[in-house]
């Protein structure tokens, strides 16, 4: 898929590792916006990023991977019709359209593949671009959770639960 700005997204292979984990390793290291250990090695961040129920697309503009998603279902079972997607840009390339083409992908798939719906379970609301970013592609905030994540900077900082329903979706660019 070729979103606008030049944006393709493609399904990630494992000889994407090491331009996924050049996008990962600042995010991981800045620990303002990830549940995951600030010192986690390439190998942890790239086997939790591949992993089951999740699959790995990647952006690339010119050839060059600038960001990088996963998608799959949010929970077994009951919850198995609600799709879940984390998503990760090469900061040099923000502001330049590649997070938006990775939600529109990560929607268009989801609902391909059978979603009902996708929701995020813990956006740091200090994200304040991201938040942004999901609210203008549908989402709403439905969860506030308090204080739920640390800060490295900030200290406690609250966590938003965002909820799209994709019923009907096109998302056509």
């Amino acid at each position: 898929m070729t979103a606008a700005g030049g944006v393709t997204i493609r399904p990630a292979t494992a000889g994407d590792g090491d331009a996924i984990w050049s996008i990962l390793h600042p995010v991981y290291r800045a620990g303002q916006t990830y549940c995951i250990p600030r010192d986690i090695t390439r190998d942890e961040a790239l086997e939790d990023w591949f992993a089951r129920p999740f699959t790995v697309f990647v952006a690339e503009v010119d050839c060059r991977v600038v960001g990088t998603s996963h998608v799959g279902e949010n929970r077994p079972a009951g919850g198995s019709h609600v799709a879940n997607a984390s998503f990760a840009t090469d900061p040099q390339m923000r502001g330049r359209g590649v997070a938006r083409a990775l939600v529109d992908h990560a929607k268009t798939w989801a609902l391909g593949h059978g979603f009902a719906a996708m929701q995020f379970n813990f956006v740091v609301s200090t994200n304040a671009d991201a938040v942004h970013l999901w609210q203008k592609a549908g989402f709403s905030v439905v969860g506030r959770l308090p204080g739920a994540f640390r800060h490295p900077q900030l200290g406690p900082v609250d966590a938003l639960v965002m909820f799209h329903t994709l019923k009907g979706e096109t998302n056509e660019p």
